[in-house]
């Protein structure tokens, strides 16, 4: 597989706090190329033309998409994977649970663990935004074009529920430290309501959003440390630098064991196997 092209987009100011950035990106597989992704309490857009993919989740192949270029996927609670093979392009956009609501239009109750087509939606506006970016060649031009389109739905659409949106923030700015007990006290909900309302907003009950984040900081300290400049002598992966009963305590985890469980649930594999795949394939 080659990767072509990389570039990151930085949405306007008053976006941020719904995209954080856009990744644009054209990519060469000639043969089949397939990924594991991780699980993550977010949604993923992906806005694409050329090569199509297969997007499959292991646990329910039905819901998942086959042939599709610019679908909508998550939140998800367990790996899923995606093949391609073939010239393909698109930008990738990563989005909270409350911007992915507003901008697909739906509760995400109905995408839990599903990847979607675009074209499978009622209103087009996302199908015809990925046929405007293909049509252009300046990933300058394609930016700006979903700054504009982000902006114009934001303004048609009217926020979620205060209290989920406060919900969501405590439980992300505390990467799932704050309990559900606690979270609902704050909110004045019942635990039941809470975990009902967020259920169908949000895509999955609090509780496990809690998990997802603590994992998300949890992925990305791994990676992040993976891929950060070598020192002399060689960069030494987090297992061999402290151990990971290190990083599950800097993660929030109980122990080392409660850190691989939830690798080995959201990302089919273990923080160690993660090491070795990036040292032994950098690229």
């Amino acid at each position: 597989m080659t990767m072509d092209e990389v570039v990151v987009g930085r949405p306007e100011a008053r976006l941020r706090p719904f995209v954080d950035h856009y990744l644009g990106y054209r990519e060469t597989a000639p043969l089949p190329l397939v990924r594991h992704q991780a699980a993550g309490a977010f949604v993923v857009l992906i806005l694409g033309w050329g090569a199509p993919l297969d997007v499959v989740d292991p646990r329910a192949a039905a819901h998942g998409a086959v042939g599709v270029t610019s679908f909508v996927a998550g939140p998800y609670d367990g790996w899923c994977t995606t093949t391609t093979q073939g010239v393909g392009a698109g930008v990738e956009l990563i989005l909270t649970p409350l911007a992915a609501r507003r901008l697909v239009g739906l509760p995400l109750g109905e995408l839990t663990n599903r990847a979607v087509a675009l074209d499978r939606f009622p209103d087009p506006w996302l199908a015809r935004l990925g046929d405007r970016l293909a049509a252009e060649t300046r990933w300058s031009r394609r930016f700006a074009l979903l700054d504009a389109a982000v902006a114009t739905r934001l303004a048609a659409t009217a926020p979620v529920d205060p209290r989920l949106g406060r919900a969501w923030r405590r439980l992300a700015g505390t990467a799932g430290g704050i309990g559900v007990a606690e979270l609902a006290d704050e909110l004045g909900w019942s635990r039941r309501h809470l975990a009902v309302r967020f259920r169908q907003e949000i895509g999955v009950a609090p509780k496990t959003a809690g998990r997802l984040l603590r994992f998300q900081r949890a992925y990305a300290t791994v990676s992040r440390d993976l891929v950060s400049p070598p020192t002399p002598g060689g960069a030494v992966p987090p297992g061999e630098c402290g151990g990971w009963a290190e990083v599950a305590a800097r993660c929030g985890y109980y122990d080392q064991s409660h850190l691989i469980r939830d690798f080995r649930q959201f990302t089919g594999t273990t923080p160690a196997a993660l090491a070795g795949s990036h040292s032994s394939n950098p690229a």
